[in-house]
């Protein structure tokens, strides 16, 4: 048996690689890194912060495709907010070339003329992804807040 036979290996990389998707989401964002930041999507993917939005009151729209995504995320902090992310607790479940995830995210959001306006998150993830090629993408992905401190109005509607 040739190593990459082995199913057990097969889904250790399977693993590694979907929970890479998130990080790639998270690390594009941070560094304002278009082509890391997209690569985290599948072309026709969604993105549901509006569970989030919710928690303080805000209103955002559900985000279609892999382009929106990321004019709209980096459109809106590249040169305003500042964000760093912790991505914890991934959990993965494979069933062929489609897998589910959930992991918490803490997102430091700071307003980049001022640290002094921020937004802290804590956030559950539920993220469901496709397998496309040798690549894993997030096909959807839905943010909860579990809490929050500072002013995310500031923040994501400034």
């Amino acid at each position: 048996m040739h190593l990459t036979d082995d199913p057990t290996l097969r889904e250790l990389r399977d693993r590694s690689e979907i929970a890479d998707a998130l990080y790639r989401f998270a690390l594009g964002q941070d560094l304002k890194d278009r082509e890391l930041f997209a690569s985290a999507f599948a072309a026709e993917a969604e993105l549901d912060f509006r569970p989030a939005a919710a928690r303080w009151g805000g209103e955002v729209p559900l985000m279609s495709g892999r382009d929106t995504i990321v004019d709209t995320i980096l459109g809106s902090f590249t040169g305003r907010v500042d964000t760093t992310h912790q991505v914890t607790n991934p959990r993965v479940s494979v069933d062929g070339d489609t897998a589910r995830m959930t992991a918490l995210v803490e997102a430091q959001h700071l307003l980049s003329a001022d640290h002094a306006t921020f937004a802290l998150l804590k956030n559950h993830y539920q993220v469901a992804l496709v397998r496309e090629e040798s690549h894993w993408l997030v096909h959807r992905m839905r943010i909860e807040n579990v809490w929050f401190t500072g002013d995310p109005r500031a923040i994501f509607t400034g």
